[in-house]
């Protein structure tokens, strides 16, 4: 198998001169890659192995599996101890500062790649691959753009599969199905190490109420104390809203998300606050271009909530999400992240998920969300999917 056969090797070269750029600013001589996600970014595929980026000069894949890949720059391993031989018989110099994924990677592969470069300062190379994520190139978003044109279809037949007297668990399941044959990869990767979650968050009623430990817009007590989130098994009954927030992952770049439905009328309360979540968007979608903080968007909406006299619901009712929006790609949350005290400031190509949501006791869950890229003349919406409340009669 020839290594760049998945991804044009002109667009790898793209994505590794963007890292060494990054590793030069930071004073870093060398990163080594154990991530898949990273993986995935810098080969265009998953191996079992390790990536080394220098800061000059071509990248080395160390392969334990699969066999057979081929290229000038595949070096055949069985251990990372062998990594620095290798690198010194290819011409390289051993790194005096190495960086490593050290926010996403065991403390004991760390501890045994420091014993491997005993005479390299170590560095932490996370952020540095997080924010070369975050820019995405032009096969980047066209993955994008074919992920929510899938992800919308797949929402356009959820009325059609409702039948009265469902669960929540047993609409989710029909969503999956239909969301699989159109091509979903069922793969929901998400950074960090306490972060689970299935193919979709179904969330009926008041179950959207029920607080999670998960770091998520939304809750749900979930089916079983092992994964407590999402839909917990609830019957949809009239008066209720159904909020489904479903993985767009058919590209191995995920879209990110959601409408609600209703079956029967629910409340003038709710009603407007879902208009609001919508009116949220409008202002943030003409407010989101390059230079923008992203704090400065998560202060309009908070404005466009309390002008409405709903903040009380905003982002949870008994338990609130500190964020209103996050980065999407390979993994659900990348940067930036729209919050309060985030840092971050929108770069064109930057691709977003806004979910300003609301939960009303009584009916449950109500907003929307949608997958951006940002551009010179505000926010592209990629996810075009009716907004207002779908009735499921």
């Amino acid at each position: 198998m020839e290594l760049y056969a998945l991804t044009p090797v002109e667009e790898i070269s793209r994505r590794i001169s963007k890292i060494q750029s990054m590793i030069v600013a930071h004073g870093i001589d060398a990163i080594l890659i154990t991530d898949n996600t990273n993986i995935y970014y810098t080969l265009g595929r998953v191996i079992s192995g390790w990536v080394y980026i220098p800061a000059k000069g071509n990248p080395i894949y160390f392969v334990r599996r699969p066999e057979g890949l081929k290229g000038d720059n595949v070096c055949y391993i069985h251990k990372p101890e062998l990594i620095p031989a290798e690198l010194s018989s290819r011409g390289y110099t051993l790194p005096g500062t190495l960086g490593l994924e050290l926010a996403v990677t065991s403390y004991l592969t760390i501890e045994r790649l420091k014993a491997v470069f005993p005479e390299c300062a170590i560095a932490d190379a996370s952020k540095i691959m997080r924010e070369a994520r975050a820019v995405k190139t032009d096969l980047e978003l066209k993955m994008l753009r074919q992920s929510g044109i899938k992800h919308a279809r797949v929402y356009s037949r959820i009325p059609h599969i409702f039948r009265p007297g469902m669960t929540d668990i047993e609409l989710q399941i029909e969503i999956e199905r239909i969301s699989r044959l159109e091509g979903c990869l069922g793969q929901f990767r998400i950074s960090g190490d306490s972060m689970e979650l299935f193919m979709a968050n179904v969330l009926a009623g008041d179950n959207a109420d029920n607080p999670t430990p998960y770091d998520f817009a939304m809750g749900g007590a979930g089916l079983d104390p092992s994964l407590p989130v999402g839909a917990d098994g609830s019957i949809i009954k009239p008066g209720m809203s159904v909020m489904v927030d479903a993985n767009g992952n058919f590209t191995g770049y995920m879209t990110d998300m959601t409408r609600v439905f209703s079956y029967g009328n629910i409340s003038e309360e709710a009603t407007r606050a879902h208009r609001c979540s919508i009116d949220i968007c409008r202002e943030l979608e003409k407010m989101g271009r390059p230079g923008t903080k992203a704090s400065d968007m998560y202060e309009k909406a908070i404005e466009t909530v309390k002008a409405a006299g709903l903040e009380r619901h905003f982002m949870g009712y008994t338990q609130k999400a500190g964020f209103i929006g996050h980065g999407v790609g390979i993994e659900i949350n990348e940067l930036p992240v729209i919050a309060p005290r985030s840092r971050d400031i929108l770069q064109e190509n930057n691709v977003l998920a806004l979910e300003p949501k609301f939960v009303v006791p009584g009916v449950g869950a109500v907003g929307i969300e949608n997958t951006y890229i940002v551009t010179s003349g505000g926010l592209e919406r990629i996810t075009d999917s009716p907004e207002d409340i779908i009735s499921l009669e």
